[in-house]
């Protein structure tokens, strides 16, 4: 154990400064969610937000699509390629077929619009989908350059920007909207503000790029015509993509069809259930291209260091969202929407027991990306999109959301688990070490078992603070069990290298309950 990977402290530490990164910016994102759906539910009616909602999952499936899944490939061809005029290729040939892929998807959707309306019988789905067609172009162009910056290990573009920029836009909008607007053209104005936030996003990334892509890959030759690699690799990541989206939304698209007026209460159970896996999707966006260097190097113990230290410690944002929200479930819709939404709790319990079986193994499938095991990942999201799909059918029109949420929870937690499984056989990569399990058990355990039998009916202001403490719990198990290895030790270096300090109370901390007794210390 002494004897630490030589490429793991690195990738803890672009692991470490982009997993910060991400978080800061997923937590501003979901502060600032709940805020614009605040704010669009005092000024819509609930078939107004239902339609709004149904649109921009129907944007969302659109610009999975139109992706043609190269914003992974570039993020993985990037580390992975060394030679300059390669990687110089790799991003001509993805910006020459993103951009027309932006166009059609655009007008697709602008054409599609008024039949989809017709076909389900709602003329607010058609206004929501034209007015939301120039955002399916602008996600994809968006999410694309991000995805190139990924490749170069800087989160910024997609945790500031893509996080924190684009939904601040939309709640400056619809603030505006709330103060001017007449009521009856409030809904009008809210889509055209959601389209309007997402050029500026485009605009700040795009002069972003311009000062900072040149940097990071200097002008020069490359080999002409376009990266056929890249695009070999693109194509089953296309189709994983839009299996991805399908397993993680049909099931709210089928209940618009079976149930509309519960839509609008199952987006708030998603909407907690997803907090879940906050951590889980910063981990995956840096984990990817860190991980594809050291398979570039073939470096597999790099790899399962990283990976099971990260996961870790990942759970940390996780657990403690899950034993209160799946105990307290009223209370917790109540604290974060209103009273009004505070009666869906069983679907609530379903959706978190999928979004939290999925956290627990990992950035499983990010990992495979990274391994080039994209046939794998094909196979495992086919396998999810079948079940949201064959559930959502069978179980909606009679059971409604909860319904629903059990297609959501099952599709969300087998596509990861088929996964980690994979790759545990594959290449000894996985995050179930002892340093890992015992730490979850001995919180998950006796923490939700003790509130359980307790049978407390918090008041809302003490939710947070119960949340605060359970992570409390799970970092003092942590030292009390002696599950500290040489990972963890090269976490702290990492966090001291953002910090620039070194941090000698967590060192001599750490010298007591360190696992083997080793002392912790490093360069």
């Amino acid at each position: 154990m002494h004897d630490v990977p030589a490429g793991a402290r690195a990738g803890l530490t672009s692991i470490t400064r982009g997993t910060v990164v991400m978080m800061l910016g997923t937590v501003g994102f979901v502060i600032e969610n709940f805020v614009f759906r605040v704010l669009l539910i005092r000024t819509l009616s609930p078939e107004e937000w239902g339609q709004f909602f149904v649109g921009l999952t129907l944007v969302g499936l659109l610009a999975a699509v139109g992706s043609l899944g190269l914003p992974q490939a570039i993020a993985r061809t990037l580390p992975f390629e060394v030679d300059l005029g390669e990687r110089r290729r790799a991003l001509r040939t993805g910006l020459a077929v993103i951009l027309p892929s932006a166009v059609v998807g655009s007008v697709a959707l602008a054409a599609a619009s008024a039949p989809l309306g017709a076909a389900l019988g709602t003329p607010l789905l058609s206004q929501t989908l034209l007015f939301f067609s120039a955002a399916v172009g602008l996600t994809i162009v968006a999410t694309f350059l991000a995805a190139v910056f990924q490749g170069f290990e800087d989160a910024i573009p997609n945790a500031l920007f893509l996080q924190v920029l684009n939904p601040a836009m939309f709640i400056g909008f619809l603030l505006l909207i709330e103060g001017v607007v007449p009521l009856h053209v409030a809904f009008s104005a809210a889509l055209a503000a959601y389209t309007l936030s997402g050029v500026v996003t485009l605009g700040v990334l795009l002069v972003y790029a311009r000062r900072r892509l040149p940097r990071l890959l200097p002008a020069g030759s490359s080999p002409s015509g376009l990266s056929g690699g890249l695009l070999r690799f693109a194509a089953p990541l296309l189709v994983v993509s839009v299996l991805t989206y399908v397993a993680g939304n049909l099931d709210a698209l089928v209940l618009e069809v079976f149930r509309r007026p519960s839509v609008a209460f199952y987006s708030a159970d998603l909407s907690m259930a997803r907090l879940l896996q906050v951590g889980l999707g910063a981990l995956s966006f840096i984990i990817l291209p860190v991980t594809a260097r050291f398979v570039r190097a073939n470096d597999t113990a790099s790899a399962k260091t990283t990976y099971a230290t990260a996961t870790k410690w990942m759970v940390l944002t996780s657990l403690p969202l899950f034993l209160i929200f799946f105990l307290y479930p009223g209370r917790s819709l109540a604290f974060v929407y209103t009273h009004g939404y505070a009666g869906t709790t069983t679907p609530l319990r379903l959706a978190l027991t999928g979004a939290f079986l999925a956290t627990v193994v990992g950035p499983s499938t990010s990992v495979q990306v990274s391994y080039g095991q994209t046939r794998l990942v094909l196979y495992n999201t086919l396998a999810a999109a079948v079940v949201d799909v064959t559930l959502s059918v069978a179980l909606i029109p009679s059971l409604g959301i909860s319904g629903a949420a059990i297609a959501w929870a099952t599709a969300t937690a087998v596509g990861p688990a088929l996964s980690v499984t994979e790759l545990a056989l594959s290449t000894g990569v996985h995050p179930f070490r002892r340093h890992y399990l015992v730490p979850l058990a001995a919180t998950g355990l006796p923490v939700g078992l003790g509130l359980g039998l307790l049978n407390l009916t918090p008041p809302l202001w003490a939710l947070p603070l119960i949340v605060l403490g359970v992570a409390g719990v799970f970092v003092a198990v942590v030292l009390a069990s002696r599950s500290l290895d040489a990972g963890d030790l090269m976490l702290l270096e990492a966090v001291e290298g953002l910090v620039g300090t070194r941090l000698e109370r967590l060192r001599r901390l750490g010298r007591w309950f360190l696992r083997d007794g080793a002392p912790l210390e490093g360069p």
